[in-house]
């Protein structure tokens, strides 16, 4: 198992509970992401109160440098933008497993192609202690509709990846909620059939890419009393197998082990 750098999405759930002052229970990892926090206190926000990660499955590092301006349409909001590494084996439930735990896989016990329901602490069950009302949208049978179950929160299961969008969107406009993650992966279902960079696949990360620009544009509107966080938030990269010549990952490679993540940070006109 590879040795992480200290900016690893493990350190995603403790910046989460800083950024938000909830009160820091046993998540494993200590380390925070400062970037993030930094900006946060020069914008002069000592709070946030509503929070979106939207978790597009597979969009990688490798991907970032290749077609970097399709991701203009994020950077045009100004968003930080840190590195981070994924953690091994990249593999989606052991990913979003170890990004909502901050919990290392042998911590959490998800270790291969697998979604129990998790029983260790997430950032959900501190959200929950701090009496936040939280939403997990998924497409249905996917990892995270399956990993932090049987828990108080609301579980949004859809077909697919413009009605796990169109859900989200309905969550955002009703304000009723605090933290929402969104989940979507066609990009991941197609690099699987065919390649990380076939049209196809290129046309589904755009797709999510633009997802996230209308995110940032609905909350700035809906969410504008309130000090907001838009956190894109992919799990791993992939590769293309010398084998089969399709997309894979779960290599401790680059290719499938670097990814980038925007956060967005707004502070809100009070009431």
């Amino acid at each position: 198992m590879p040795n992480h750098p200290i900016n690893c999405i493990t350190s995603i759930p403790p910046t989460l509970e800083r950024l938000m002052k909830l009160e820091l229970t046993n998540l494993a990892d200590p380390k925070y992401l400062d970037d993030v926090l930094l900006t946060a206190k020069s914008k002069k926000i000592d709070k946030i109160d509503k929070c979106l990660i939207f978790a597009p499955d597979a969009i990688g590092l490798d991907l970032f440098m290749r077609y970097q301006s399709s991701f203009d349409v994020i950077l045009q909001h100004q968003p930080i933008t840190i590195r981070l590494s994924s953690v091994f084996p990249p593999i989606t439930p052991v990913c979003y497993a170890s990004m909502f735990t901050g919990l290392n896989p042998r911590e959490h016990g998800i270790v291969k192609k697998q979604a129990r329901v998790l029983k260790c602490n997430t950032i959900f069950d501190v959200l929950l202690v701090a009496k936040k009302k939280v939403a997990i949208v998924a497409v249905h049978n996917s990892s995270i509709d399956k990993l932090f179950r049987d828990r108080d929160i609301h579980y949004f299961s859809e077909k697919g990846d413009i009605e796990v969008i169109q859900k989200t969107e309905e969550l955002v406009v009703s304000r009723d909620y605090d933290f929402i993650v969104c989940y979507v992966c066609d990009y991941d279902d197609i690099l699987h059939e065919e390649t990380p960079f076939n049209p196809r696949a290129i046309h589904a990360m755009n797709y999510h890419l633009h997802t996230y620009d209308k995110f940032v544009k609905l909350i700035n509107k809906q969410w504008s009393k309130y000090n907001r966080l838009v956190w894109f938030a992919p799990d791993h990269g992939s590769h293309i197998d010398p084998v089969t010549n399709k997309g894979t990952h779960g290599e401790n490679i680059p290719e499938d082990m670097d990814i980038q993540h925007f956060i967005y940070i707004k502070k809100g006109r009070k009431f």
